[in-house]
């Protein structure tokens, strides 16, 4: 499904502005908004007793992170149990994003002459809306402290079908009552299925195609460590003096998607995790993680290339050919590998209203052509936001940079990226934001497009999740 509605979105969020101004909404608690008489006529009875109404959606699901602005700064989910048990419930969400893009871009590649036409022109680009992307969600409590997730796309750059992101099983409680599976249960968590891997806390902090709440800015990473494959995650989490530290380990079919064809090309790729997150004092929170990656040979390695919904700055650095569904990286760069070894650091602090996060990562391998030794990626992003006015206006800027050897390439090449931009909550469920993004290419070849590029420009975006 394609939808291209250029003023729906931002029409309504100029609407809902106009309401939203004179309430009092905290995006940090979700707090309730008073109502006149006639919201006081809802049948829920919690509801009736206040003469309040929540503007955001009751969590209904255990162990499960918001869409919306109560998903922000949550990275793996606790073992605390918030949410209580009712039995089964089903519960749907979405997510919908709408851009305006005000992007230019330039490059000093030779004229690189295919039938007739040069490779290496840049496609022109103009001002205007791309199109609208989306999510659904679907969640189900089957057993107490067992839940199971889906997650579609219903419109996304690439895929132009609906298509299924994930589907998994996460389990945070003993589906049998005895008391030692019990105990071992307050410690543990299974994740089986098809799902986002947990390398890396920067997938947690990332735009999911409609969902963009969780990101400060508008663009991911350059090389954007975010995929989905088949296979498990087991979770060991401390409690007492040990609260807030956990392991993981994880094995996967290290591809996006299941097949039994060129079992000879295929191996298991493994992972791991390692960190703590404690909040040292209501001011402070500090959190510090370690993720490895490795898969020792691969049809199609997806850990940088996973992302099907496509990058957020449409056709730069592109040539005329260039097409959204076809071209959805752009912006982007993947290493590769199909044979590889990753690993990330990534530390996080929040004081008050500032929060920083850092990105140290490296990557090395080598794809199934290549006839030289293993070639690395390295990338470092630094990132900061501070949040203001009860956590509903925020500024963020971000510097991202990726050095390494692409595929028949001898030396390195160098991609840096500086965005600069902010958002404003209008409640927790809708978020108008945008940034300034500047690009640079260094290094590479002549022949290649890339050769002397640059993109630069803004990018605005009104995001609704729930």
């Amino acid at each position: 499904m394609r939808t291209q509605t250029p003023l729906t979105l931002l029409g309504a969020l100029a609407v809902t502005a106009l309401a939203a101004g004179a309430q009092e909404v905290t995006v940090a608690s979700a707090a309730r908004v008073d109502t006149t008489a006639a919201a006081r006529k809802d049948s829920t009875p919690e509801t009736k007793a206040a003469g309040v109404l929540s503007v955001v959606p009751q969590q209904r699901i255990q162990y499960m992170r918001a869409n919306d602005a109560r998903g922000i700064n949550v990275f793996e989910t606790t073992k605390k149990d918030t949410v209580p048990y009712r039995g089964f419930e089903l519960q749907f969400g979405g997510a919908f994003t709408q851009q305006f893009q005000g992007l230019g871009h330039e490059n000093r590649a030779q004229a690189r002459p295919v039938n007739g036409v040069n490779a290496n022109q840049l496609i022109t680009l103009g001002h205007g809306f791309n199109n609208a992307v989306a999510n659904l969600y679907v969640n189900a409590q089957l057993a107490k402290g067992i839940r199971v997730a889906m997650t579609s796309y219903l419109s996304a750059r690439h895929h132009q079908e609906t298509w299924v992101k994930d589907g998994f099983l996460q389990i945070d409680a003993s589906p049998i009552d005895v008391a030692p599976l019990n105990t071992l249960m307050n410690y543990v968590t299974v994740k089986a299925g098809h799902f986002e891997i947990n390398y890396g806390d920067a997938h947690f902090r990332r735009t999911d195609n409609g969902n963009a709440m969780y990101n400060p800015l508008v663009g991911n990473y350059i090389m954007d460590a975010f995929t989905t494959q088949v296979g498990g995650e087991v979770y060991l989490r401390g409690r007492g003096r040990l609260d807030g530290a956990f392991v993981m380990g994880g094995m996967t079919n290290g591809e996006i998607r299941g097949t039994t064809l060129n079992a000879q090309r295929r191996s298991p790729g493994y992972l791991a995790k390692a960190g703590f997150d404690r909040q040292v004092s209501p001011d402070l929170r500090v959190r510090l993680t370690g993720s490895t990656f490795a898969q020792a040979r691969s049809s199609n390695q997806t850990l940088y290339s996973g992302d099907r919904a496509g990058s957020r700055y449409y056709n730069v650095v592109e040539n005329t050919a260039s097409t959204e569904k076809d071209n959805f990286t752009s912006g982007a760069i993947n290493p590769g590998f199909n044979e590889m070894h990753a690993a990330v650091v990534n530390p996080f602090l929040k004081y008050r209203g500032l929060e920083l996060f850092g990105n140290f990562e490296r990557a090395r391998g080598k794809a199934a052509v290549d006839t030289a030794a293993r070639r690395a990626f390295t990338q470092t992003a630094v990132e900061g936001t501070y949040r203001l006015l009860h956590d509903r206006v925020y500024v963020s800027g971000r510097y991202n940079a990726v050095k390494g050897q692409p595929a028949n390439y001898r030396t390195d090449v160098t991609i840096d990226r500086t965005q600069f931009g902010g958002g404003w909550f209008l409640n927790p469920l809708i978020l108008l934001k945008g940034e300034w993004v500047d690009q640079k290419y260094d290094g590479f070849a002549p022949t290649d497009i890339r050769n002397g590029a640059r993109f630069r420009g803004f990018v605005v975006e009104g995001v609704v999740a729930f």
